[in-house]
């Protein structure tokens, strides 16, 4: 009997990852990305008008980047020629270039998928222009690296650009639920019986991947198997993670969920968690550097101005990892790790910004009052340029009765500090700035 015999579709099934089984196939089977994808929505009306223009799919990794660049392409009937920016290079770039050059003459179209698209450099980025340009190709790239700052501007501007959101953990337990019911791709045939919070686990602990939760509830399965029991229980999911965990992978997907343990403990002021999940990071090989920039973003989103210092501290820890490197620069990350933990908490500043955003979005760019603008030139003062503005330092208590928000935004407040840590005396000042205002509201100048 030969050795490679020829296998059967079994056999090809059972080797094919669950993750890979289940992908879906068209937009009825797709989970999440309703603010693209709903009824009405921008991607949704590019597929079914079948708009050929480029795009890049910009989110973490498991939300659905490569499928749903699957589907445009069955959906649209065009070739899917997958790359990789890990493996290829301009040699293959042109050709396959070529290639659909030739293909476009009889009619054909092609679909160009780049995963990973912001690993090519300039030069392999320049080499899509020309093709993308006369619609050669229909590129679509897929990244988790901010497209501002990986992907070259003349690329960028022939593209649209989606961002993918990481999926909700009611979109993990249909997702899950859906693998467990289908039979002839999923795990129906082995008539399991699963606890409605052992999925819920796999969900949470997936933090918005698809794929790991998929695999997540395939190992338990395997378990649960080998067991003989065909029971998938909370003690079951813990041990898969666990197998997960021990697989991890730092170039890959699973520092995903650590780094969300980490972050969470951090939030919830757990010491003791904080270290740990800290420890299983670096002990499995995770690059110090990007530990240090996640401690500096904590300092900014969960601490904030109610204890200012962490963000010192944090870059501090970043340049002693630089400077030592590991395990030596170890010790640095620990000690903001655990500053952190213990450190009071405010998100205040975080919400205030997404508030800034939303507004700078949603609302008409107005433009800066004349009190606010300087006037160098006589033509400007004619216009009233800084006319009315009341320099501070000369006012009494160093606060002038003066509007510096756009009109539209009149009365709006974006920060409010807590009761926490310093922004306790921020709140403070905060109320006399206000109570100086306030009495020399109406008085001539």
């Amino acid at each position: 009997m030969s050795l490679f015999g020829v296998q059967t579709a079994g056999d090809v099934r059972r080797a094919t990852p669950l993750a890979e089984r289940m992908r879906p196939r068209n937009l009825d089977e797709y989970i999440g990305q309703q603010h693209l994808l709903g009824p009405g929505r921008p991607l949704r009306i590019q597929i079914e008008q079948d708009d050929a223009s480029s795009m890049i799919f910009w989110g973490p990794p498991g939300v659905g980047k490569t499928t749903l660049a699957k589907i445009i392409a069955a959906t649209t009937q065009a070739t899917f020629i997958e790359f990789s920016a890990v493996l290829s290079g301009i040699k293959e770039i042109k050709q396959v270039m070529v290639d659909a050059e030739k293909a476009a003459q009889f009619g054909s179209r092609t679909i160009l998928f780049v995963d990973e698209i912001h690993r090519f450099n300039k030069a392999q980025q320049d080499a899509f222009l020309p093709y993308v340009e006369r619609g050669t190709v229909r590129l679509i790239g897929a990244t988790t690296e901010n497209p501002s700052f990986e992907i070259i501007r003349a690329l960028l501007s022939r593209c649209r650009v989606y961002t993918l959101q990481a999926l909700t953990e009611a979109d993990l337990l249909t997702l899950l639920q859906r693998a467990l019911a289908d039979e002839p791709r999923g795990l129906a045939n082995l008539h399991l019986t699963v606890d409605d919070d052992a999925l819920e686990m796999i969900a949470s602990y997936a933090s918005g991947d698809g794929r790991g939760a998929l695999n997540t509830l395939e190992i338990s399965s395997k378990l649960a198997s080998a067991a003989q029991t065909g029971h998938v229980n909370k003690e079951v999911v813990s041990e898969a993670l666990q197998q997960r965990i021990l697989l991890y992978d730092k170039a890959g997907e699973e520092h995903y969920n650590l780094i969300s343990a980490l972050h969470k403990s951090i939030r919830n002021s757990d010491a003791q968690a904080t270290l740990y999940w800290l420890g299983r990071m670096l002990k499995a090989g995770e690059d110090p550097l990007y530990v240090a920039r996640r401690l500096v973003r904590m300092a900014s989103e969960d601490i904030g101005l109610a204890a200012p210092e962490a963000l010192n501290l944090t870059l501090s820890a970043r340049d002693a990892v630089d400077f030592l490197g590991a395990p030596e620069g170890d010790l640095a990350l620990a000690q903001a790790a655990v500053y952190l933990a213990l450190a009071p908490k405010s998100n205040s500043l975080y919400t205030a910004w997404n508030d800034v955003m939303a507004d700078i979005e949603a609302t008409r760019a107005d433009p800066v009052p004349l009190h606010l603008r300087n006037a160098p030139t006589r033509l400007m003062e004619s216009l009233d340029y800084g006319k009315g503005y009341k320099y501070a330092h000369d006012e009494e208590g160093r606060v002038a009765d003066m509007d510096c928000l756009p009109a539209s935004l009149h009365g709006r407040a974006y920060y409010q500090p807590t009761q926490e840590g310093r922004e306790k005396m921020l709140a403070l000042r905060m109320e006399e700035v206000q109570r100086i205002r306030e009495s020399k509201h109406g008085k001539p100048d």
